[in-house]
Order: C-alpha cells, then structure tokens, then sequence
C-alpha cells in the first residue's frame, strides 16, 4: 500500500504534510522527508542513517550521552535507541508542534529522550555540560528548500565543540544537492580547520552528508558489529552501504 496524505498543517516555523500507511509515517517540509517512522524498520538509506552511523565512529566505543540538535520527528534517535539502548539523548528543537505530531503520529515518547523546545544554539550555549556526541541537524523551512539557520561555519563550532566530552565526535547533517555545495565546501574546511581529523559519512540514496570530526574518528570497519542488531533484511542491506571516509 502506498503513503498517502493524511494532514496538512502549518506551525509557527513551517508547512508541514503528514503521509502515511498502515505501518508507517513520513513529514514532508518544503517537498523533502523531514521524518520518518516504521513499526518494524528503522533505516531508509537517506540521511538518518548517516548520522546514526556516524554516531558510532568514536574510538571508544559507542557513547553514553548524545545531545541532538534539532529533533523534528526523532528518526536519528530511535536508530541509535535500537543500537545503543543503554544511551542518554537530550534533544532540543524550536518547533513545539513538530513534537506534538511526532508524539501522535511517530511514537516519539518510545526513544526516553529528554526533549527541550527551544532555539537549538542559545540552548548548546547555555547548557553547562558535555556529551559524548553532539549531533547538530538543524534546518529551518524555507519557502522552496530547507535552509541552514547558523550559515557561519566557523560560528557554528565554536559554539558546540565546548559542548565535547573528551573523546567526543561533533556531527553536522550538510545537504548536498543544488544550492548547498557552497555551504558544504566551506563547512568542510571549517571542520578540518578545528579538528585533527574529520570523515565523511555518506548512503549512495542521499542528498546528504554527515561530517564526523574529533580527536580520532574511527574507520567505518566499525560499523560491521552492529549490522546484526536489525531485526529486517532491508534495514542490514541498507546499514552495509554506509560509507566513511577520511577527509
């Protein structure tokens, strides 16, 4: 059975479609799957599936806390829930109605994340506490694309890397189709510039890029152990084609 549109409707940040079958999910901003949920699956080979793999690149094993910044739907966090069910997820997002639909439509509550409405980076700057991962997966509706809310890389950085545990790993979701490249290119050097080393976690199916940058970011080898932890062919085919490498 194929999704079909079940609601429309606009909050205080966007415009925001809601399709559906009988076991899944997606919010659609600005033509693009901003969400996603399956009952039984977990990976769509887009861009969740970067970030959730690249969560895991820290050469000290999987973490214990990550701070996600930008929350939307919580299709990052429910990947590493099943991965990693031990960890802490704190995140933040600005838009309360997103969460509201997510906690109707996407069974949000089921990760056991702490959830903060407010602006992601006046939140990161006050917060007072590190984390082992501190993913950033911010983007604001634009009136054809989405956009990047901080478009100073170097900004950007300075206000999260304090936010690191030593050991930790700074991720940045970066669109990669037309109109984003400038940022991409400068947001990569950026993430050179202030970390001695930096990879590149990328799905063959995604307009999208997650940057990993640390003291040491581990090679994608790692991945392989937890390619057993999903339950679905499809979810284990799609975890395999995730590739990384260095910048």
């Amino acid at each position: 059975m194929g999704y079909k549109r079940i609601a429309t409707t606009t909050t205080g940040h966007q415009s925001l479609e809601i399709w559906s079958t009988c076991a899944s999910c997606e919010f659609r901003v600005a033509g693009a799957v901003h969400a996603w949920w399956h009952r039984d699956r977990f990976l769509t080979g887009l861009a969740w599936d970067n970030l959730a793999a690249a969560a895991l690149l820290r050469p000290d094993g999987p973490p214990r806390s990550v701070l996600m910044l930008g929350l939307a739907g919580g299709t990052t966090p429910r990947i590493l829930r099943q991965l990693v069910p031990e960890v802490e997820i704190t995140a933040v997002d600005l838009d309360p109605a997103i969460i509201e639909l997510a906690r109707e439509h996407m069974r949000l509550d089921d990760t056991g994340m702490t959830i903060h409405i407010a602006d992601a980076y006046e939140w990161a700057a006050g917060c007072g506490r590190t984390f082992d991962v501190v993913i950033d997966d911010c983007y604001l509706a634009g009136e054809d694309d989405v956009f990047r809310p901080e478009r100073q890389p170097e900004r950007l950085i300075e206000t999260l890397r304090p936010l690191l545990a030593p050991g930790g790993l700074l991720l940045a979701n970066l669109v990669t189709g037309p109109g984003h490249r400038r940022l991409q290119t400068r947001m990569r050097a950026a993430f050179r510039r202030a970390f001695p080393e930096v990879r590149s976690v990328t799905t063959p199916d995604s307009l999208n890029e997650t940057l990993a940058g640390g003291g040491k970011v581990a090679t994608g080898a790692v991945l392989d152990r937890w390619t057993a932890d999903f339950p679905m062919k499809k979810d284990r085919d799609f975890w395999r084609r995730i590739g990384v490498r260095l910048l």
